[in-house]
């Protein structure tokens, strides 16, 4: 990496740094920008952009509900930082490298940093969030006006549409396209953070120090997704309008399908909190002097070659490519980690979901414990897998084979969640009908039934309450319920003819907002999922260094930083983007029950079917995970194969040295 290594920040001080007496060389490197300031701030922006990419995962249940999309919409908003990113990876992976890369690096951090706070900007520009309830206390005509518990005079006042919505006309809500369009440029803005500042550590670190200050990098990066789920936790519990609705007039709790947290407010700290770490980027000089060697080889090539230009640089851009493509170690090595990479992304942004799902706990709860349980771990993994690498001295074959030990031992800690499961709640004509049978013949036709029949109830309605007989219904006119008792949140819903026909009696017959709890059990399968997966994470994040260390040292030295963008690119293309969106589109395909939009048309699922979505959840995600470790076992092989192939030949040149430097040795051969 000659061409980039034009210290300008150092070119007075260079003849004193390393040709004068002891006393000033220590004297100028003690004054000089260090590769250790270098590390200290770029940490700093991976935590700013590991908190906002975390912060992004922990609000896609609230984004869904908020714009009422499907999990296949929020899945495109979640892969957009994906096609952002690959847009420009390449071309500043390889351009970016030949220039200052730290003034690059600092400008991508402030285009990450606008990007982030568009993503806020559709909360400013929005009606407030309104939902329908039988608990409002007045007819809002900016909301739904339902007759929601069952009376003579519902039939022909079910529902009335909001102002301004006509007859065949549907909602226009494009602010989601704004989140989109933020999330994008987001990408845009980190793609040059990881391939240029692992590349600039690379060059400048003394060899035997780069893998452990790529580990002391990912774990202080590492700390940013801690914050960012706490973040999404806090901001789950507070509700969306907050500052502009009184509290105590919500009638719907965190738990509540129809919750919608203060999701914006994240990403206008994040955002702030990205622009901060941009400015020191740009007070960096172009080199850093940490290894006089390679500070000398920098000067020495500033002197005797000029500046080379960009068609220059252009002109060697494809044969670099051609020489990274025909590499078939890499080749090999790439897709594996894609399908890995396919794997850790479903993982990563679905886990909230499933668990909200799978065992009934609010979003706020399961972020703070993903946060406080999962990450730490993740952040001794990676920083003992620098250590690792540096106090055994890895090689080439050393890094790859840890990297498959850590994969397939995190595949085996995860095998166990496949027995942790909670049945789905009792809900009347979704999951149970309402008399009491096993099963459900006609979902769609059984919501409505002899007891609720002359209450003319919306099917479409949502507005969940839970029965004295441990049911949940649809609605307290799906309950059959006649007559209320209190107001907001302490609402009673009284003589539900649905509850009694369970043959409880007209006194035990009542019925209360929200759904009814999930079993005991599941709060604690919830904890031992928690400890199992933290676990794996653990084992799993010890291949981190590795796995980047293998992308660096397969590749030609030249072509360390397109190694890394190329990698990065085509994990987003064949990872990053579609995983989201297929698999949001599978859980979809497990939604019971649907909301709908002010003006007609579907919104985000109320309810899913919890033993479908774990199925589909835990089973797509370990069979990647194994054929993603059958793949890398393979470029192992090759690896090992390159290895051996190279101690052969150096063996050879050591044999055949001292006969030719012999000429009576030179003699007998011939």
């Amino acid at each position: 990496m000659i061409l980039e290594g034009s210290p300008e920040g150092f070119l007075e001080s260079s003849p004193v740094e390393y040709s004068d007496s002891n006393k000033k060389t220590s004297q100028a490197k003690c004054c000089s920008p260090s590769l250790k300031i270098f590390i200290g701030v770029l940490a700093f922006c991976y935590f700013s952009k590991s908190m906002t990419g975390v912060y992004t995962k922990s609000t896609i249940t609230q984004i869904e509900r908020r714009f009422e999309i499907p999990s296949s919409t929020a899945g495109i908003i979640d892969g957009s930082f994906e096609i952002g990113n690959l847009l420009v990876i390449t071309v500043v992976s390889y351009f970016g490298a030949k220039f200052h890369r730290p003034k690059i690096i600092g400008a991508g951090v402030l285009l990450m940093a606008i990007g982030t706070l568009i993503m806020a900007l559709p909360h400013f520009i929005m009606d407030r969030y309104k939902y329908d309830t039988a608990a409002a206390h007045t007819n809002d005509a900016d909301n739904f006006t339902v007759r929601s518990t069952c009376s003579p005079d519902a039939q022909n006042t079910v529902q009335q549409l909001v102002a301004g919505c006509q007859k065949g006309e549907e909602e226009s809500s494009p602010t989601w396209e704004i989140v989109l369009l933020g999330n994008i440029i987001r990408g845009i803005g980190e793609a040059n953070i990881v391939p240029l500042g692992m590349s600039f550590i690379d060059d400048y670190a003394h060899p035997e120090n780069s893998a452990f200050y790529i580990g002391c990098l990912h774990t202080l990066g590492v700390i940013g997704p801690i914050f960012g789920f706490s973040l999404g936790s806090l901001c789950a519990r507070l509700y969306v309008d907050i500052g502009l609705v009184d509290r105590e007039s919500v009638t719907i709790t965190p738990l509540d399908s129809r919750w919608v947290g203060a999701w914006w407010l994240g990403y206008v700290v994040s955002g702030l909190l990205s622009l901060l770490a941009a400015l020191p980027l740009w007070f960096l000089p172009r080199a850093l002097p940490e290894n006089p060697q390679t500070y000398e080889l920098d000067n020495l090539s500033k002197r005797h070659k000029h500046t080379p230009r960009f068609a220059e640089i252009a002109k060697d851009f494809g044969p670099s490519l051609k020489s990274l493509l025909t590499n078939k170690i890499y080749l090999l090595y790439l897709i594996s980690n894609v399908v890995a990479f396919n794997a850790f992304v479903i993982l990563i942004t679905y886990t909230p979901k499933y668990l909200e799902q799978q065992f009934g706990q609010s979003a706020s709860k399961t972020n703070f414990l993903i946060g406080v349980t999962s990450i730490p771990p993740m952040a001794l993994g990676i920083f003992l897998s620098g250590w690792i690498m540096k106090r055994f001295k890895l090689d080439l074959l050393g890094s790859a084979r840890l990297t498959l030990f850590s994969g397939i031992t995190a595949l085996f800690l995860t095998i166990p969640n496949l027995a942790l499961s909670c049945e789905n709640t009792d809900v009347a004509g979704v999951t149970v009908p309402y008399q009491g049978s096993v099963e459900v013949q006609n979902i769609s036709s059984d919501v409505l039934t002899s007891c609720n029949a002359d209450c003319g109830c919306p099917d479409l309605q949502w507005d969940p309450v839970c029965g004295q007989n441990g049911v949940t219904y649809i609605s307290p006119c799906h309950a059959g319920c006649s007559s209320t008792h209190g107001t907001g949140q302490n609402m009673t819903f009284l003589h539900c003819a649905c509850v009694q026909s369970w043959g409880m009696s007209a006194g035990n017959s009542s019925a209360v907002l929200g759904q009814c709890s999930r079993e005991s059990r599941c709060t604690v399968m919830f904890y031992i999922h928690l400890a199992l997966e933290s676990l794996a994470f653990f084992v799993y994040c010890l291949g981190t260094v590795p796995f980047f260390i293998i992308s660096l040292r397969i590749v030609d030295p030249e072509l360390k930083s397109l190694s890394v963008g190329v990698l990065l690119l085509v994990l987003r293309v064949l990872g990053g983007i579609p995983a989201p969106i297929y698999f949001g589109a599978l859980i979809d395909s497990t939604c019971l029950k649907w909301g709908h939009k002010k003006c007609g048309g579907r919104g985000a699922c109320r309810m899913y079917d919890t033993e479908t979505f774990r199925f589909l959840f835990l089973g797509l995600v370990n069979s990647l995970r194994v054929l993603g470790n059958i793949l890398l076992w393979l470029a192992i092989t090759q690896i090992n194969r390159k290895v051996q192939n190279d101690k052969r030949m150096s063996k050879d040149i050591e044999l055949r040295e001292p006969v030719l430097c012999d000429p009576e040795k030179q003699k007998t051969l011939i």
